[in-house]
């Protein structure tokens, strides 16, 4: 990983932040993506502390698309190549909230922010082949199947099946990425970290703190960096793409995460919503 470029999001706390220091102390160069500005600066003076490259951060709320076209924009701008994208934000809502964007705030920050931030640094990517776009997916996807009539769940919202299908685009998207980039040099894999301690959710009100406390049970985060890790480093996965992984192994998702076509109908779904949300920024005279 010495001199290499990685974009990383969520890195400001959990897994990422593990991650990311793992990858600093093996030569990478950290781009990072945040939204709050007192923890991202933490994060870039602890990662400048250990010296190397120097490692940069943009700023963003993931959950607005105007915020991912223009943070991905600024990256591709100042990158004129990147070895490996780490999509790693996520978070789950206790309520339904609805973003400028008229989008279900969960299918918004776990999908939407993945395929238009990929779709932005596409270039750089294959500038950079063999690269590599890692992906944080979760097993709560199982048991879970993507209603393409209700996309932003406006019928029964529940805080863990809407993380449960956005975890499932997750996967899909991976899927169907790693189709389109046959033969580029680039590769597209996804994991489940495990259930392991995170920030996921803990700042929602008494929903929080009910994550909160559901943490208590869950296991230390190292094991799910490590697999992060070894997707964007490991010769062992040089070749290999469109993959689910857990413990820095294959392994096989539900039926309907390997569903090509439920995961090509995503992709287009997903691209009307990025091109409308995109028409809508440059109406308002946003860049």
């Amino acid at each position: 990983m010495q001199g290499k470029v990685v974009v990383i999001t969520g890195a400001t706390s959990g897994l990422g932040r593990i991650a990311a220091n793992r990858l600093a102390d093996m030569g990478a160069r950290l781009v990072v993506v945040a939204r709050d500005r007192a923890r991202g600066e933490a994060l870039v003076a602890e990662l400048r502390a250990k010296g190397g490259g120097e490692h940069g951060i943009h700023y963003a709320d993931l959950s607005r698309l105007a915020e991912v076209n223009r943070v991905g924009a600024e990256i591709a701008a100042a990158e004129p190549r990147i070895d490996v994208l780490i999509n790693n934000a996520g978070s789950i809502f206790g309520s339904r909230v609805v973003t400028e964007d008229g989008l279900e705030r969960t299918f918004a920050t776990n999908h939407m922010a993945y395929f238009v931030l990929t779709l932005s640094l596409l270039n750089r990517l294959k500038a950079a082949a063999p690269s590599r776009v890692v992906n944080t997916a979760s097993d709560a996807h199982k048991g879970k199947s993507l209603d393409f009539d209700d996309l932003q769940t406006t019928k029964g919202y529940a805080a863990q099946h809407a993380y449960g299908r956005s975890k499932l685009a997750n996967i899909l998207f991976t899927r169907e990425l790693a189709r389109r980039l046959t033969g580029t040099g680039v590769t597209a894999n996804c994991l489940h970290p495990g259930f392991v301690t995170t920030g996921l959710g803990q700042r929602d009100g008494w929903f929080g703190i009910a994550v909160w406390v559901a943490m208590r049970f869950a296991g230390k985060p190292e094991p799910g960096a490590a697999t992060i890790v070894h997707l964007a480093s490991s010769p062992e996965v040089a070749n290999v793409s469109g993959e689910y992984f857990y413990d820095r192994r294959p392994v096989l998702p539900s039926r309907g995460a390997q569903d090509d076509d439920a995961a090509r109908r995503l992709w287009e779904e997903s691209e009307r919503i990025a091109e409308h949300s995109a028409g809508r920024s440059r109406e308002s005279g946003n860049p």
